[in-house]
């Protein structure tokens, strides 16, 4: 029998405390999953009680989910890009808080979405901002790499582009503490066409050639409700959507994606483990 060599998972549900969560990626078969380590419509939120430090790790021993495939999702509600000192200041303190959480659970990455120029400043000062806040956020922290998650480009959404994943992290001092996850609906509706044969290989040629598969630390893996370029953050269920099934059966023969998580945040959760068991099925056969 052929042997796996991906990391496949969901975005899964803390409830009730952190160390839950390992255990309902195991109940949906996953071998990867993310998580959020706090409320995050919440500012600001109670420390970790330390029985549930050691019980998450714990769980993640017992499901056998090592910390090198697990994505953790900072909240939304952080900007790192803010153009506003007290907004900036605000963002960068939640944004450490997560670090630090992370770093209290053993985890070794934390994803975020980059930031938002608000109409007010341009692309570039924007960029320049985000990546001087994780600098600031990596000086104060160890063992955890920033993930900067590509956006679709709704809104004055920033990190769209590959040009601009790359733009952050030419500016970012430690560059082995800096990594980039693709959001596969995200990278489709912001132009990149990952739904035909020649768009899936000049995509990830483009991505090796402006960002480099060794920044690579994760993958969200969602079809997507909006078409290509309409720059519209909807996702869909795999292969119900604009992007159709055919790219789920590439990106899992592609060892290019071998060894680091690959997340569902695919809307409805009761599909997770058909997904999943679809996705290694794409992948074995």
């Amino acid at each position: 029998m052929k042997m796996s060599g991906k990391f496949i998972g969901a975005h899964v549900s803390a409830s009730g405390g952190v160390e839950n969560a390992p255990l309902n990626a195991a109940k949906i078969g996953a071998n990867a999953f993310a998580l959020f380590t706090k409320n995050q419509r919440q500012w600001i939120a109670k420390p970790l009680e330390p029985n549930s430090v050691e019980s998450f790790k714990n769980n993640c021993k017992i499901v056998g989910i090592s910390p090198n495939y697990i994505l953790p999702h900072d909240s939304y509600l952080i900007n790192l890009g803010h153009h506003d000192e007290y907004a900036l200041s605000k963002s960068r303190n939640a944004f450490l808080d997560e670090m630090q959480r992370c770093e209290q659970l053993g985890l070794k990455l934390l994803n975020f979405h980059p930031g938002s120029h608000l109409k007010v400043i341009d692309e570039d000062k924007c960029l320049e901002i985000i990546a001087e806040s994780i600098n600031w956020a990596l000086s104060k922290t160890i063992g955890v790499t920033a993930v900067i998650e590509n956006t679709a480009g709704q809104g004055s959404n920033v990190g769209y582009k590959f040009e601009h994943l790359k733009q952050i992290i030419d500016q970012i001092n430690d560059k082995s503490r800096i990594g980039v996850c693709i959001d596969t609906c995200h990278s489709y509706t912001a132009g990149y066409d990952l739904a035909t044969k020649d768009g899936y290989e000049k995509v990830w040629n483009e991505f090796g050639d402006i960002v480099g598969f060794d920044y690579l630390k994760g993958i969200h893996l969602n079809d997507s409700k909006k078409e290509l370029g309409s720059k519209v953050d909807r996702h869909d269920s795999l292969g119900m959507g604009a992007m159709g099934v055919e790219f789920f059966k590439w990106i899992m023969k592609d060892n290019r994606f071998n060894n680091i998580p690959i997340i569902l945040e695919t809307p409805d959760e009761d599909l997770w483990e058909s997904e999943i068991k679809m996705l290694r099925e794409f992948e074995l056969g």
